[in-house]
This record gives structure tokens, C-alpha cells and sequence, in this order.
């Protein structure tokens, strides 16, 4: 099939690559090299020893390459606020993803932990966090989730509504921190401002499940303000995930800003978190905003809307998760069957299957997100063709790439490998299918190990309690 006779297939960023295994640098691990053979190397161990060792589909972690973009974000924003003599916290916004050993990366790198639910508060506190630097997240928490947060002394719970405010209340009222100081809260707004990204993707327009409408918030302020165990810290704004640019961003904090300093008129503020969703590379077409000049143009604009209101710039905050680990992160797939699919009379579609799908990365299937490919296990020199990467389940949808150039010769039994996959695709992971999740392997100077063990048919089954066992049948018949 020809470059032009394709084209109908091929969306418009997709250009038709001179190496279809050539590597785009910004979008796969900085360790990501081939060999003289060309195969694929990630932290110097290649993938062939992956697949002999932990099988695949796996996920692969660079482990010096998380641990390199955290003190790279934390010094973009420190350097930022520090030029207007505040002072910043990047918490690493653990949704993305999330496990003890990344946890312990993450704080020895000098960031704080977001978390959202309890499991994830667990999982933080196992990891090494100390809780006066984990920050709770969640429009639903239970009852037990923020008496849990309450007990172990977080340093501050994001509020989502009024009556997980009067919950929260009740719970310091009558089991009161143990260090004896009220529980520091922020109270997330919506800024209203709709960020250029999926709908499923942007969290500050109104018509959405988190936070307050800004009208709304100095009530919720109010009353905070009123309860002995509970202190106002600051608000919390967040417009939305994969955003490039800082346009939003300023639409944002100026709004928020002015709430901000009606709010003063009660006291002091001494927060303001913005959030995170900055973008990462995806595609070759991606270009993501150098994390330096988002810092700077972020801080800049809260720094301009409070001078024009002559009010103090408070300490500033930001959660990036998918910034820290989503480059660092490499699926390793193996191909099952190629089948030409006839489109229309004079086009053909390559289908390439491999061995995981929408149960290891749901994303496409959610809101259409683009990735890329490349086989990892060799090089060639065959002609690229449009191909469709996809998976093993039982749905259409189970898309890995959607769309992508690779070589013609491509067969069963090549290793395929998925860039930027460290985040929210082992966060999202299910079984779907009774397929089981696979392991997490961190790899660094050309030693691998298993972070986060996979799972067997075996564990699937041993969870059916319909299934008879010896404990079981002796309990039936006592």
C-alpha cells in the first residue's frame, strides 16, 4: 500500500517516518537506546532479558529517570517562587501512579505525596512519607478515610463539599489530632476555565464533580473558619490534565487570585495550590511546555494578579504526576498475529495483536489518548506501513496505538515496545477478560527488578469465593 493511498487512515499529526524504528527522544526514557544489533535498551538492560526474565506484557520503570524529572520540577518551581521570595511545594501526585518504591524515589527527591483515597494514603505512609508532607485529594472520602488522615497527622486534606466539611468536623471534634494542632484543610474551587484538553480530562469547568463555585467558596471558608479544629490554609484549583502552555493557567490563577483576596479580609492565607496536569509527549507531533518555563510563567502570573490587588503573594503549590512519570514508563508487548485488514477497495490496514491491551492501558479506550510504538527487539529495513496496534480482549475498542508507522515485516513473536506508559495505565489496570495484571519492573545502570509482582491466573481464581477449598468446606461444616 502507498504513503498517499493510506491517507484516509492516517490522522493528520502522523507523518510517514524515514526510520520506522528510529527513536523520538522526547518521548521515550533518556536510557532508551538500541544496540549494535539494534535491539532495545532501557536503563542498559535490554528487552530481550526482560521478556526471559518477568515475560511480558510488562511494565518497564526508569527508575534514574523518575527520580531525575522529580529534581528537575521541584528546582523549576522552587527557583520560580523563590525569585518573588515565597516559597514552593510540589507534591507528586500519586494517582499517576503509584507504589512504595515510587514513593520512596519521589521523597527522597524532595517532594511531598498527593494521595486520593485511603489505599492510596496507605501505600504513601508504607512507602516512607512522613504525613505532615501528604496532601488528601477526593470528592467522596469515607468517614474512616479521613479519620484515618485525621489519626496519622496529614499535613492537609483538600475539602470537595459541604457535607464532607461537616464530616471532616465531626471527626476532629471528637478524636482530635494527636500533635494537638486543628487540621490544616484547603478548599478546591473551580475556576471555570475549561482547559484545552479532553472533557473527561479538564476538572475546572462548573458542570463536574469536584470542588466549589467560586461564588460559593467564602461560605464554605466561613464556616471553616469557625470550627476550633479545622484551619483555612488556602484554596486549590486544578483546570485539567495533558495541558501545554501556560494560558490557562494565567486565565486561572487570575480568577482564583481574586478570590483569594476577598478571602484575606478573614486572614491570613498562607497557600495557594494550582494543581498540576502539565503535559508530556505522547507522539511525535507533541510538544510539550519546558517544565522550567511553565514554573516561571505560572508563578509570574499569580505574582502580577496580586500586585495588581496589593495583596502579599502567598506560598504557592503544585501536584504534577504524569510530568514525573509518564515519560519513564515503557510497556513491553509481544506480537501475537498481524492481519492485513481491507478498508476500502484500494486500502489496507495492518492489525498487529499483542499479548496485553485495554486491561494494562485503558486510555485509549476512555477518551481516545494517541500513543506511539516501535519493535524493541530488532531493526529492519522494510518499507513502514500503517499499522494499528491492538489488543487480546473481547472489545473493538481495545485500541493500544490507534494509528502508527512500522515496518512492513513486523511478525509474530517481535517485541513491541509502548513509550510513555508510567502513568495511569498500571494505575488504571484491571482484569478485564479474567487477563491478569502484569508485573512492574524498575530498571537502572543495567540492573532490573520486580517493584510491584504480577499477577497469575491462580490469584484471579483464589479470590472466587465459589470456588471450594479445604478451609473452606471445614468451615462450611462446623
Amino acid at each position: 500500500m502507498s504513503a498517499a493511498s493510506d491517507r484516509p487512515l492516517v490522522p493528520e499529526w502522523l507523518a510517514m517516518p524515514d526510520d520506522a524504528g528510529a527513536l523520538v527522544e522526547a518521548v521515550w526514557p533518556p536510557s532508551a537506546r538500541r544496540d549494535e544489533h539494534g535491539e532495545l535498551a532501557i536503563g542498559r538492560v535490554p528487552v530481550s532479558e526482560l521478556r526471559e526474565r518477568f515475560g511480558t506484557p510488562l511494565y518497564v520503570l526508569d527508575e534514574d529517570a523518575v527520580r531525575a524529572r522529580a529534581r528537575e520540577v521541584r528546582a523549576a518551581f522552587t527557583a520560580a517562587t523563590a525569585r518573588h521570595g515565597v516559597l514552593a511545594r510540589v507534591y507528586y501526585a500519586g494517582k499517576a501512579f503509584l507504589s512504595t518504591e515510587v514513593v520512596r524515589w519521589v521523597t527522597e527527591e524532595g517532594l511531598a505525596v498527593d494521595v486520593a483515597t485511603g489505599g492510596e494514603l496507605a501505600v504513601a505512609l508504607a512507602g516512607g512519607a512522613e504525613p505532615a508532607r501528604i496532601g488528601v485529594h477526593g470528592n467522596n472520602k469515607s468517614t474512616r478515610e479521613l479519620e484515618r488522615a485525621v489519626e496519622v497527622g496529614v499535613g492537609s486534606i483538600v475539602i470537595d463539599s459541604a457535607i464532607e466539611l461537616e464530616r471532616l468536623a465531626a471527626i476532629v471534634e471528637r478524636t482530635p489530632r494527636a500533635d494537638g494542632a486543628p487540621q490544616s484543610v484547603l478548599v478546591r474551587v473551580n475556576s471555570g476555565v475549561h482547559a484545552e484538553t479532553h472533557d473527561f480530562l479538564a476538572t475546572a469547568h462548573e458542570d463536574q464533580k469536584f470542588g466549589f463555585a467560586l461564588e460559593d467558596a467564602p461560605a464554605v471558608v466561613a464556616r471553616i473558619r469557625e470550627l476550633p479544629g479545622l484551619s483555612f490554609t488556602g484554596l486549590h484549583c486544578h483546570i485539567g490534565s495533558q495541558i501545554f502552555g501556560v494560558r490557562g493557567f494565567e486565565e486561572s490563577a487570575a480568577r482564583v487570585v481574586e478570590l483569594h483576596a476577598e478571602l484575606l479580609a478573614g486572614g491570613d492565607i498562607p497557600v495557594l495550590n494550582l494543581g498540576g496536569g502539565f503535559g508530556i509527549a505522547y507522539t511525535a507531533a507533541d510538544t510539550p511546555t519546558p517544565i522550567a518555563e511553565l514554573a516561571d510563567g505560572i508563578v509570574d502570573a499569580v505574582a502580577r494578579e496580586c500586585e495588581v490587588r496589593g495583596i502579599p503573594l502567598p506560598n504557592l503549590a503544585f501536584e504534577p504526576g504524569r510530568a514525573i512519570v509518564g515519560r519513564a514508563g515503557v510497556t513491553l508487548y509481544e506480537v501475537g498475529t498481524v492481519k492485513p485488514v481491507r478498508v476500502s477497495e484500494d486500502v489496507t490496514r495492518t492489525y498487529v495483536s499483542v499479548d496485553g491491551g485495554m486491561s494494562d492501558n485503558a486510555r485509549p479506550a476512555l477518551y481516545g489518548a494517541p500513543y506511539s510504538a516501535r519493535i524493541a527487539s530488532r531493526t529492519s529495513d522494510a518499507e513502514p506501513a500503517l499499522a494499528r496496534v491492538v489488543g487480546r480482549h473481547c472489545e473493538a475498542g481495545d485500541i493500544v496505538v490507534d494509528a502508527e508507522y512500522l515496518p512492513a515485516d513486523i511478525t509474530p513473536g517481535d517485541l513491541l515496545a509502548v513509550p510513555a506508559t508510567g502513568a495511569y495505565c498500571f494505575s488504571l489496570a484491571s482484569n478485564y477478560n479474567y487477563v491478569p495484571r502484569p508485573p512492574v519492573v524498575a530498571v537502572s545502570d543495567g540492573r532490573a527488578r520486580v517493584i510491584v509482582r504480577g499477577e497469575s491466573v491462580d490469584d484471579l481464581l483464589a479470590r472466587d469465593a465459589g470456588i471450594p477449598t479445604a478451609d473452606r468446606s471445614e468451615e462450611d461444616d462446623s
